[in-house]
């Protein structure tokens, strides 16, 4: 303990921030890249007029109450003010649209990834680009705008996601990390840098538009992870710090999206790496070899930190579902006069799931509160469906409902694995899903016919991923990220890996087989079920 207040008191500690979309958390790290410190702050976005929005206030207040939180928490476990940084990076949810005037002024309320109010958008320039641009893409938004004859669009003189807003403010920098920008814009793979050819064409889409503006003046600039992103200023360390207390000077690394400091904190940065992030969202991202051969709209295209093509399969439905089946199983628990552990019921439960039948014996489940691209339902209901010979057990129930969890992604990187021929050494997986040991990560490696790691680390999520990127534009010079990652942070640890059972993925895509053949009835209760 002595010798973190000596790291904190001496300015040398490390500060990761990420905006998730239902918390803002802050991490401080330590020379061992160890968390010494946390902060963070509960939030929720909202709908209004149609989009699914946080205001300013929201943003600013947010910010600093996570800092805030911080500084408490450093206060009460060390005894002493939180006064300097080594270094500090910030972080949120990719994509979206904050598009600001020529006096810093944001000329609509922030449209995040999770509104779905851009699909003319995205379908024309996927068409002109060549290349899949989904609806969440601040291209898609700001080309909207125009399709939609908002008035505002005449006067932006620069648009941004959240983190690349936050860095802003912060540092007066208009810049962003590379794999941040890469759910912006189309990156090249040989410039690391925004695609000119597709820059020029989307140019040439709007030039009867009238604009005074291009897109290359309105986009910010990209930036590779280590590269310098500016330093904090007096009104940056205001911002962030009321108090007074913070002292401006520090420098800050490039923003980035949760899904590069996903990358980070799962040592999967490297090519034939990848991670799966399975929470109440699901996506998987496998770093390439090459590119694809053919454009797929089931995939995004994105970078890692450092500017490699990265393909991502992403679901908008997680565990909420099976999270609403265990809770069924609580209630009846507490009908009894019981106080269940809700960790030991997730335990017994998802256990028992691996006694089931390899295809689940004739059961179905879709957890599709959502609407799902990858899938084409842009509406979803929680369904389950039975043949009337089915092998109707508590196993064989679970199972099916831990399957349906994975199956929209398992149809998204079968794409990747079985059509594009893409090699994966390994995957990496993260979030609650894997919490109960030895399950999630089975039924995830027999989705993905490859082998899973789960790392102890894997817990810290973002902001310590976050803190890694700030930590090794400091130390990290003429080293590359994957082997900074591989070699000073995990030291070799490549976590407990399990490899595919042979009998478990031949279950896995008979199970999926059915699945995709019962779409039609998951997409009809879509479109007639309501109350």
């Amino acid at each position: 303990m002595s010798n973190v207040k000596e790291l904190i008191e001496s300015g040398k500690a490390v500060m990761g921030l990420e905006f998730g979309s239902t918390r803002i958390k802050a991490v401080l790290i330590g020379e061992d890249f160890a968390p010494v410190a946390s902060g963070a702050h509960d939030w929720e976005n909202r709908y209004e007029n149609g989009v699914w929005t946080y205001s300013l206030d929201d943003i600013h207040n947010g910010i600093q109450d996570c800092y805030r939180d911080l500084k408490e928490d450093v206060k009460k476990q060390y005894g002493v003010e939180l006064k300097k940084l080594a270094a500090i990076g910030i972080s949120g949810m990719m994509h979206g649209y904050l598009p600001f005037d020529k006096d810093g002024k944001l000329l609509v309320p922030f449209r995040t990834w999770r509104n779905t109010i851009t699909g003319e958008a995205a379908a024309a320039l996927t068409k002109e680009f060549d290349f899949n641009i989904p609806q969440r893409w601040s291209i898609a938004h700001l080309y909207q705008a125009i399709l939609n004859g908002e008035d505002h669009v005449k006067d932006i003189t620069f648009f941004t996601t959240l983190a690349g807003y936050i860095h802003w403010r912060l540092t007066g920098q208009k810049v962003m990390g590379v794999g941040e920008a890469s759910g912006m814009f189309p990156i090249n793979d040989d410039t690391r840098d925004f695609d000119k050819k597709m820059t020029d064409k989307f140019n040439a889409l709007i030039s009867g538009k009238g604009f005074s503006w291009k897109l290359e003046d309105i986009l910010p600039k990209v930036l590779n992870a280590g590269d310098d992103a500016g330093k904090l200023t007096e009104d940056g360390a205001r911002f962030l710090d009321p108090s007074g207390d913070l002292e401006a000077g520090i420098p800050l690394c490039p923003p980035e999206g949760d899904a590069g400091t996903g990358m980070a904190a799962t040592n999967s940065v490297a090519k034939r790496t990848g991670n799966v992030s399975a929470g109440t969202s699901f996506f998987a991202m496998v770093v390439l070899e090459r590119s694809l051969n053919k454009v797929h709209e089931e995939l995004d295209m994105v970078t890692t930190p450092d500017g490699a093509p990265v393909a991502m399969a992403h679901c908008n439905n997680g565990t909420t579902d099976l999270n609403g089946w265990v809770n069924l199983f609580k209630e009846y628990e507490e009908a009894k006069g019981n106080k269940p552990d809700m960790g030991e019921l997730y335990g017994l439960l998802y256990n028992k799931a691996l006694e089931g039948d390899k295809n689940c014996g004739g059961l179905l489940a879709y957890n599709y509160n959502a609407g799902e691209a990858i899938t084409g339902l842009n509406a979803g209901r929680p369904l389950f469906v039975r043949t009337p010979d089915a092998k109707f057990t508590l196993a064989n129930f679970m199972r099916s409902h831990l399957y349906a969890s994975l199956a929209t992604l398992k149809i998204g990187c079968d794409i990747l694995f079985k059509e594009e021929n893409v090699k994966v050494d390994k995957l990496y997986g993260h979030g609650g899903f894997f919490k109960t040991k030895g399950v999630g990560q089975s039924m995830l490696a027999a989705a993905m016919n490859a082998p899973v790691a789960v790392m102890k680390t894997a817990g810290e999520g973002g902001p310590w991923g976050m803190a890694l990127l700030a930590k090794y534009m400091l130390d990290g010079k003429g080293t590359e990220l994957g082997t900074y990652l591989s070699d000073k942070v995990f030291g070799g640890d490549s976590g407990e890996v399990m490899a595919p059972d042979p009998a478990d993925v031949k279950g896995f895509d008979e199970y999926t087989e059915a699945y995709k053949k019962t779409l039609k009835a998951e997409a009809a209760a879509a479109e007639n079920f309501t109350i």
